[in-house]
């Protein structure tokens, strides 16, 4: 692999990857801005934001901006996180100028038209209805706000009918205004690019991004935990646990996952194995875990029958507690193998790549290589990752939530709070 870095004047970073043996290419802007940048009165601004990239600029309407691309075989698309905005596209060999063009020209020349910042404010509206209606985001909507109460992580990137209604077009160059800095944005791209040519279209088209770096977000601040019930008329019960994780920079961060993944990152798991496929409990159940500059989020998901809940809950709770001390180096090994399989065919693609250079930026300053990740995960050893998994269950208390009918929710929600805080403290001294 070829990667080559460019700071431009602006303070905006090109990082770009060449892969010659193909004929396309993935490129995209990626900045340091997302839902948690948002004041109480912003709430939803940046993915109506993202939604109102497409929507015109200065030189080109909606339709212009989506018949351009796509006349060349192109795509174009975007999304909004937590952290981040991008907006990406993906090309063949000879259109990646053309990308740049309309990329710089979304985000620099934007027209915000009143009429249509209306129709995108209802399709939001309709996708916050949407989101309503699907019992996972729900559920993990509420476990947001449980974990990171009063704060923006906690809150829906959607917004609400209430704020989006408020906004208008000088809300949204205001907002880009300030948080769209050059210090803070990345231009990645990878597959079929020549890094001088990608570097000459930025400086370009890029230089109305000043160098002054956007103000930062506040410092989150994990929940204390607690349980919730949402009462819902719904064939399945739906549960979900959190634990405050690690940040992107703790050196913890690789034995952390790799105790995730032991428990719920596969059907070899532990939880899988014993609560799906020994006692037939549930369908579907899995562990994740989400690292932000400055906090982490450890999450498990699982739904099953009503009346199965408590028992499937004190299954969970007894498997967590246990694997603790009863890790194999067979489970690390395989944990291991799965994370270094994931990160080495995520960079046959060049989209994945072009993603995770510049994701990488944004979090460390510089694109890590696959030699610095794969020794990371290979430094993971038994010791390091139990040390990992005491933290976890010491760290905080769990937030809890739990969507469905029947009072076997109470009951699971309950037991779920019995999670050995006090035995994972005492095992950690």
């Amino acid at each position: 692999m070829s990667v080559n870095i460019t700071k431009l004047p602006s303070g905006l970073t090109v990082v770009t990857d060449t892969m010659p043996h193909l004929e396309t290419a993935a490129l995209g802007v990626w900045t340091g801005v997302g839902g948690r940048d948002e004041k109480p009165d912003e709430h939803g601004m940046s993915h109506l934001l993202e939604h109102m990239a497409f929507k015109g600029t200065t030189s080109r309407t909606a339709r212009e901006i989506a018949e351009e691309v796509e006349a060349v075989g192109g795509d174009l698309n975007a999304a909004t996180s937590t952290e981040t905005t991008a907006y990406y596209a993906r090309v063949l060999r000879d259109d990646v100028p053309l990308a740049l063009d309309v990329l710089s020209d979304i985000l620099a020349n934007p027209s915000f038209d009143a009429d249509e910042l209306e129709r995108e404010k209802s399709v939001i509206e309709q996708e916050i209805g949407a989101a309503q209606d699907t019992p996972d985001d729900v559920i993990f909507e509420h476990l947001s706000e449980m974990c990171y109460p009063d704060q923006p992580m906690g809150r829906s990137l959607l917004g609400t009918a209430q704020t989006l209604a408020a906004f208008d077009r000088d809300n949204l160059h205001g907002y880009l205004s300030r948080h769209y800095r050059g210090p803070d944005m990345v231009v990645a791209a990878a597959g079929a690019v020549d890094h001088q040519q990608v570097v000459a279209e930025a400086e370009r088209r890029f230089a109305s991004f000043d160098g002054t770096p956007a103000p930062k977000p506040t410092p989150a601040m994990f929940g204390k935990g607690g349980t919730r019930v949402i009462h819902r008329d719904l064939e399945q019960a739906h549960l979900t646990l959190a634990l405050e994780g690690l940040p992107q920079s703790d050196l913890g961060l690789f034995s952390l996952q790799v105790f995730t993944n032991i428990l719920g990152g596969g059907m070899s798991s532990r939880l899988f194995q014993e609560v799906r496929e020994k006692r037939g409990l549930c369908y579907s159940i899995y562990t994740f875990h989400a690292a932000y500059s400055d906090t982490g989020f450890f999450g498990l998901y699982t739904g099953t029958d009503p009346s199965d809940a408590p028992e499937m809950v004190e299954v969970i709770v007894d498997e967590m507690n246990n694997a603790v001390e009863t890790l194999t180096e067979a489970e690390i090994a395989r944990s291991k193998a799965q994370m270094k399989a994931g990160l080495l065919m995520g960079l046959e693609s060049c989209s994945t790549r072009a993603e995770q250079m510049a994701r990488h930026i944004l979090a460390y300053g510089r694109p890590l290589t696959s030699e610095e990740l794969v020794a990371r995960i290979d430094a993971v050893t038994i010791e390091s990752t139990r040390h990992a998994a005491r933290g976890l269950l010491s760290r905080s208390r769990p937030a809890v939530v739990a969507l469905g009918s029947g009072r076997g929710l109470d009951t699971a929600v309950s037991i779920a709070e019995g999670l050995a805080r006090p035995k994972a403290k005492a095992l950690l001294h």
